[in-house]
């Protein structure tokens, strides 16, 4: 729904005039499961997002209602948090955060509408996430800076959804630039935005599949480099995260891993060394270094980090084979989603008739492809009210 159908729809049901805020999805270029490790990403905000519009009301309850999954939800911001987890959690996890910073917030009654892919590893999540921040902040009359809105919205989910995810989503949906890619340090948050040469699309590419196991998956691998930083600390005090180590490091390091450890570990190390060469290659306007960069990411993700499957793989395959394809990887958490493509933009409808066919042939399954180019980040929009 567009942003006036989703005004229009919160009058009817609420009966009140709102204030509109938006917030980008996200795909992420290159760095995929450093950011939790204190290393380097580069993710892009995308022209997919989701809006919320919000008015306040005289009480302390939330009522949420989504126009994208059934239902309408209340909560009483006197009550203590539901246990339940479903969609409104990543709504009411972060007026938690930020009533636990000091914050009073008024009821608000809210009500959702987007087109980020639920469950496609584009960050539905961090775009309601932040959306929902903006708009609880700004009834109450409140704000807060880019770095510390996107903690909240990491905090939330990872306090109240319980994913333990970086800060890498929140991050890049809050300070999202057009045109533009952003290299992010994640552990001192320094950022600049890497501009992406014209000519070429952003291609991505959904499997339709979404493994059962990604979710505790995820925060297994966590825990993974969690204990390989412990083992590594102890002969090597200067370790701190798996950010501290260079591929240089990393024959030692391995001796003193068991072998499951020394794959995580290898892909934490490599993949951070690939996302700086990947900026260095973007700024140089050398695609062709740029593709191969995201070819060995991928290949590192589903051998050393055990994360990418049969449809991700089938993906990058159909992808490669495919004139005008200058680099394909998997993108997001793992075990289904999307992969993301650079392709040129006179070969993108060619790519996705191509990309599809092969796909299918080999899966059965019917993919979708979203043609996407780099946004600017979220905030309040005209035409609320």
């Amino acid at each position: 729904m567009d942003p006036a159908g989703l005004v229009a729809a919160f009058r009817v049901r609420f009966g009140a005039a709102p204030r509109l805020f938006r917030a980008p999805g996200r795909v992420n270029l290159i760095g995929e499961h450093t950011d939790y490790n204190g290393g380097f990403v580069l993710p892009a905000a995308i022209d997919r997002e989701t809006h919320v519009a919000a008015a306040p009301r005289a009480d302390r309850r939330l009522v949420l209602r989504s126009l994208d999954v059934a239902g309408e939800r209340e909560h009483d911001l006197e009550a203590p948090a539901p246990a339940a987890r479903d969609w409104s959690t990543y709504v009411v996890g972060v007026a938690r955060v930020l009533e636990a910073q000091g914050l009073r917030l008024p009821g608000a009654d809210l009500m959702i509408a987007g087109d980020v892919p639920l469950g496609a590893g584009l960050s539905s999540s961090a775009s309601l996430e932040v959306a929902a921040a903006l708009a609880l902040l700004g009834l109450a009359g409140a704000a807060r800076d880019g770095v510390e809105l996107a903690r909240v919205c990491q905090a939330a989910e990872n306090e109240h959804v319980g994913a333990r995810c970086g800060i890498m989503d929140q991050f890049a949906a809050v300070h999202g630039r057009a045109g533009a890619a952003l290299l992010l340090d994640c552990r001192t948050l320094a950022w600049e935005p890497v501009p992406l040469p014209a000519g070429v699309a952003l291609v991505i590419c959904n499997t339709m599949v979404k493994h059962t196991l990604a979710a505790g998956e995820y925060n297994v691998r966590r825990a993974e480099c969690e204990d390989s930083v412990r083992r590594l600390a102890r002969v090597r005090p200067g370790v701190r995260a798996l950010r501290d180590l260079t591929p240089a490091d990393l024959p030692a390091c391995e001796a003193d891993l068991a072998p499951a450890l020394a794959r995580r570990c290898r892909h934490v190390v490599t993949e951070n060394a690939r996302v700086l060469e990947a900026a260095a290659a973007l700024r140089a306007g050398d695609l062709a270094r740029l593709g191969a960069l995201m070819q060995a990411s991928h290949a590192s993700l589903r051998d050393d980090y055990a994360v990418s499957c049969d449809e991700l793989d089938a993906m990058v395959r159909a992808a490669t084979a495919t004139p005008g394809c200058l680099g394909a990887r998997m993108t997001g958490g793992g075990f289904g989603g999307c992969t993301v493509n650079l392709v040129r933009e006179d070969a993108v409808a060619a790519f996705r008739d191509a990309v599809t066919r092969r796909y299918r042939h080999e899966t059965g399954i019917a993919a979708e492809v979203y043609v996407c180019r780099a946004a600017a980040g979220a905030g309040e929009e005209d035409g609320g009210g």
